[in-house]
This record gives structure tokens, sequence and C-alpha cells, in this order.
């Protein structure tokens, strides 16, 4: 048996397993008890607006805070961290280092609870929300900072070099040469990153929220003991159905960027 045949029966094998799998679940699976525990009509048609209008809307808007407030912050740690100064470069490591070795969910309590015992009742301004969102923000700055580095090191050096042998000072060919193609280049990471935020905002859920603030998992899981799906998980699934309506045509766009780069790059 040649390498070709052996590779076509292992395929033939292993989609045979995964059609007796799945063949076992539909026969074994209590559809009547999936259909109330999951899809419960009630649960979709009694939550759709605060869901879709409310809490889908408020993930949105929390993610485009984080976002912009993240690239802002990650603008200067970029140059700090490619500065020949020694000191700005360590504060720009020591930066992305915390930022992208913390969980999400530590420095979003930090901002909630740890600041203003620090700093005699401080908050940042928004409140708990506020909070939330610079958690958010200090970290999505550290892993966008390291994705702009990495796309500004990638812009050939003759073109950096040509723009030099203009008379342009280090800092005009950066904002003019290097940063424009640097973020051409990184904007299918840019996306992801994006992507990642829209399912970190779940994480806000920790500081508790008024009602109109609520982000879909918590709204989700508040329909859950309250509401016409309570004692079922129909909320959740819900909020799993508007996660994948808002991130998979971002994740769709990502491989049509990518696509397009490695052509161009041809």
């Amino acid at each position: 048996m040649t390498r070709t045949q052996r590779n076509r029966a292992t395929q033939g094998v292993l989609y045979a397993l995964f059609t007796a799998v799945l063949l076992a679940l539909v026969v074994l699976a209590d559809w009547k008890a999936i259909g109330h525990n999951f899809f419960k009509p009630e649960g979709f048609t009694g939550s759709w607006e605060y869901m879709v209008l409310t809490a889908a809307k408020n993930t949105i808007v929390y993610t485009a805070i984080a976002f912009a407030g993240g690239f802002l912050l990650a603008v200067p740690l970029v140059l700090m961290k490619l500065s020949p100064a020694a000191p700005l470069r360590w504060l720009a490591t020591a930066w992305v280092e915390l930022f992208r070795g913390l969980p999400a969910l530590i420095v979003i309590l930090f901002m909630g609870v740890g600041v203003p015992i620090a700093f005699n009742g401080w908050t940042p301004p928004g409140g708990m929300l506020g909070a939330g969102l610079g958690g958010l923000m200090l970290v999505a700055s550290a892993y966008m900072a390291e994705t702009l580095r990495a796309g500004i090191q990638a812009v050939p050096k003759g073109q950096i070099e040509a723009a030099r042998s203009l008379g342009m000072s280090p800092a005009r060919t950066m904002l003019t040469v290097t940063f424009p193609q640097a973020i051409r280049i990184v904007i299918p990471p840019l996306t992801n990153e994006l992507v990642l935020l829209i399912k970190d905002t779940s994480l806000l859920f920790v500081l508790g929220f008024m009602v109109q603030e609520k982000e879909l998992t918590t709204a989700a899981r508040d329909f859950m003991s309250s509401g016409p799906s309570a004692g079922t998980a129909t909320s959740l699934v819900f909020a799993a159905m508007l996660y994948l309506a808002i991130t998979l045509p971002l994740t769709q766009l990502v491989a049509w960027l990518e696509r397009r780069q490695s052509r161009r790059s041809r």
C-alpha cells in the first residue's frame, strides 16, 4: 500500500468514526429536554429587545472604547520600546510584559477594587464601568504595542533609509513613511485583537453594573434566574448567537485581509 493509499484509508476511518459518534449523539440525545432547556421560545421572544438593543449594543460600545483606548496607549508604548533611550525601552518593556502576563480578569478587578483601596476611594472616570474598561485598555495596549512593533520592524529598511536620505527627520520618517505602512501590515492581527476584546467584555460582569450598563454575558446570566427563560440555559444560547453574529463577520474579514496581503507579497 502506497503512502497516498494509507492516507486515504486513515481519512476514511476518521470520517467513519466521526459519523458514528455524530449518529450516536443524534440517537441518544433527549431532544425534548434540549429544546426546553436550550431553545425555549419564550426565552428568545421575551428577552430579545433587551438582549439586542441594550446588552449587544453595550458590548459593541465597550469593545470600541477599549480598542480605541488600547490603541492610543499602544502607539507611545511602541515608540518608547523602539527608542534609543534605554530607560524608555525598559519602561515600555515592563508595561508590555506586565499586562500581557496578567489575566485580564485580574487587571479588571484591580482597577475596580484595588485602585479605590489604594487611593482612598478614588475610582477612574465612569465609576465601575470606567474602571473595567480601563482594565481592558491596559491589557489591549500591551498586545497591540507588540503587534505594532512587529509591523514597524517589518517595513523594509530601504524605504526608511531613502526617507532619511531625502532629509527627513527620524520623527517625520516614522510618522509619514514607517507608521502608515506598519498599520497596513498589522490590520489583520489588530482585527483579531478586536475580536478578543469583544469576548473579553464578558469579564466586566465581576464589577456589577446597573441594568442599562450590562453586556451580553451579564444579561444572559440574569435571564437564567429570572424572566421568561428562568431555570434554563436559553439566554446563554441567545447570547452565544449574538456573539457569533458580531464576531464571525470580523473573523471572515481577517481571513480576507490575510489572503489579500499574501497575494500582494508574491
